[in-house]
């Protein structure tokens, strides 16, 4: 079976060795894993059919794609070509969306803070639905990026216009700070979580300076954690913790192209194996 894992040259440049890591596994089980950068790629309808160029040229799809870039209507496409797609453009389309991610989990009452919604052309300093201090995101804010700390009408007032034309949410902060947890999920097994802290800032990711360190999960904590795996078929991503006064678990986020560099950092778990072994068995119970 043949697959294509699309990524976009910028993201491909300093992924390359997560890369060959991936289409290197994928031979150890016999699936032809193949790179196509995203750029190459042109979808589109034509004689009310979906169509897809690589090159300008319609070529035969593959048989899975494992999309590591977000771009949902990219998977969507792919999956109304008949192709197997990790994650699926439901996974994308939801978790690369913080509104949709929260509102999604809330109707099931998964804890998690208070958040409000907005956007950002309707943000007025003067009128927020939470007290200082609170926490402002983008919608599709990616490891710690474009999540700003406000504690003053000063500083709310300074950022404002930045938020023009944005999907924001308004967040309550965790009852402890500069403290969260990242959990790595490969279709229904929790593989193992790594837990992310910071001294000097409220935001405790790797990549920003933060330390991490394996954590050992609690039954309470892993049933709660397959509570959220239920309502998707997951391919691979990372589920994000804040955690309340008491230690208890409270939802963040969910990472849809989520990478290892904490876990393989941290352990000797090979994360890489146990998600092609997934696509393995899901293009084999799908035949």
């Amino acid at each position: 079976m043949n697959g294509w894992l699309i990524y976009t040259y910028q993201d491909a440049e300093r992924n390359q060795p997560f890369i060959e890591w991936m289409i290197e596994e994928a031979d150890r089980i016999g699936l032809q894993l193949t790179f196509i950068p995203r750029e190459k790629i042109t979808i589109g309808i034509r004689n009310s059919r979906f169509v897809l160029f690589l090159q300008s040229e319609v070529v035969p799809v593959p048989s899975f794609a494992i999309i590591r870039t977000i771009d949902a209507r990219l998977t969507l496409q792919l999956e109304g070509l008949g192709v197997k797609t990790f994650n699926s453009s439901h996974v994308s389309e939801i978790c690369n969306d913080k509104w949709k991610t929260h509102q999604h989990l809330a109707r099931h009452h998964i804890p998690m803070m208070d958040t409000f919604f907005l956007k950002g052309a309707n943000f007025n300093p003067e009128e927020s639905p939470l007290p200082y201090p609170y926490i402002i995101k983008k919608v599709d804010s990616r490891g710690g990026k474009d999540v700003h700390w406000i504690d003053s009408a000063k500083k709310a007032t300074e950022l404002a216009p930045s938020l023009m034309g944005q999907d924001l949410i308004l967040q309550k902060p965790a009852p402890i700070l500069g403290k969260d947890l990242r959990v790595f999920v490969v279709g229904k097994e929790i593989v193992a979580a790594i837990l992310r802290e910071s001294s000097s800032d409220f935001k405790a990711n790797y990549t920003l300076g933060g330390t991490a360190t394996l954590y050992p999960l609690s039954p309470k904590e892993k049933a709660h954690i397959e509570r959220i795996i239920s309502l998707f078929s997951f391919g691979m991503v990372g589920i994000d913790f804040l955690f309340d006064e008491e230690g208890n678990l409270l939802f963040n986020e969910i990472e849809d192209v989520v990478g290892s560099r904490t876990l393989s950092a941290k352990s000797s778990i090979n994360i890489v194996e146990k998600y092609m072994d997934h696509i393995y068995t899901q293009l084999k119970n799908s035949a």
